[in-house]
């Protein structure tokens, strides 16, 4: 279990550096490109001539004997949920932070760009299972409920389940919301799920990684543990040819993943707990502002 006063630490810190963050720019930037994609029902009116012929509402032009029309306004707010993978590789980190605490970071960083927009932010946790699901609500106490629950379940050894965790969302969120998954996509079988997320709702898919993941250092003979099955697994880093082939493979498996998020139409922020991550999120705002 981790330390209470040490979480709340976490937190902190969190908070002020993700204040720090964001600037007028970014929230602007943020309104622009997130705020009235959707539209909801507003009512219906009877016929006028000039209306769009396709806006006809034929169950109630039927019952009154007179065309009638359905109305629709932009939505005043959004719903955001962050999707988080709290399995056991997200403990991973090789530097001065896990990817388990940069992706408290990166949803703290978006929850508080959405709460300046007055929109409403949920969670949902999960591994092999769902482990969390926290209703959407505005505020900053919202945010900082979300940090404090990704930081908390870092200690999990579970899998990926990345399919169930879709459908779950897909089960309890039934309107369009914007989702931000953070996850390392380290599982298999989740495309057509994820694809059909994406029809529903306004997916961002946040891929998480680490150097050390990409590339072995020359460190020597060393005993790897994956944090998930607890396998454990001796390698000899000084051989030029298993770096190599362990380079090409993480190369090859991360361009896949980029492709195939390209593919379904699905907008991604690459995340790396080696480097700054501001400038990604104001590259996929720009992105987006010029899709518009």
């Amino acid at each position: 279990m981790i330390d209470t006063a040490e979480l709340m630490k976490q937190v902190g810190k969190i908070k002020i550096l993700t204040s720090h963050l964001i600037d007028d720019r970014l929230a602007g930037d943020y309104h622009s490109v997130f705020k009235g994609q959707g539209v909801e029902f507003d009512e219906v009116r009877p016929y006028i001539i000039g209306d769009d012929v396709r806006s006809i509402d034929w169950n109630v032009t039927a019952r009154t004997g007179h065309p009638h029309v359905k109305r629709f306004s932009e939505e005043r707010e959004l719903t955001v949920i962050f999707l988080i993978d709290v399995s056991g590789s997200q403990i991973f980190g090789s530097g001065e932070r896990s990817k388990s605490e940069l992706a408290a970071e990166i949803t703290c960083l978006l929850a508080m760009t959405a709460i300046r927009n007055q929109d409403k932010i949920g969670l949902i946790l999960f591994s092999d299972r769902i482990l969390k699901s926290i209703p959407p609500r505005k505020g900053r106490t919202a945010v900082m409920r979300l940090v404090r629950e990704v930081l908390a379940a870092d200690e999990t050894r579970e899998g990926t389940d990345i399919t169930a965790a879709l459908r779950f969302l897909n089960n309890v969120q039934k309107r369009k919301a914007v989702v931000f998954i953070v996850s390392d996509f380290q599982d298999t079988g989740y495309q057509k799920e994820l694809r059909v997320t994406a029809r529903r709702h306004d997916v961002i898919a946040c891929p998480v990684s680490d150097p050390c993941e990409l590339e072995i250092p020359n460190v020597g003979l060393i005993e790897l543990q994956d944090p998930e099955t607890g396998e454990l697994l001796l390698v000899d880093t000084a051989s030029a040819r298993l770096r190599n082939a362990f380079k090409s493979q993480s190369e090859r498996e991360q361009s896949e993943l980029i492709r195939f998020f390209k593919r379904s139409g699905i907008d991604t922020i690459e995340l790396s707990t080696g480097k700054p991550y501001i400038d990604d999120v104001r590259a996929l705002f720009r992105r987006r502002a010029g899709k518009r």
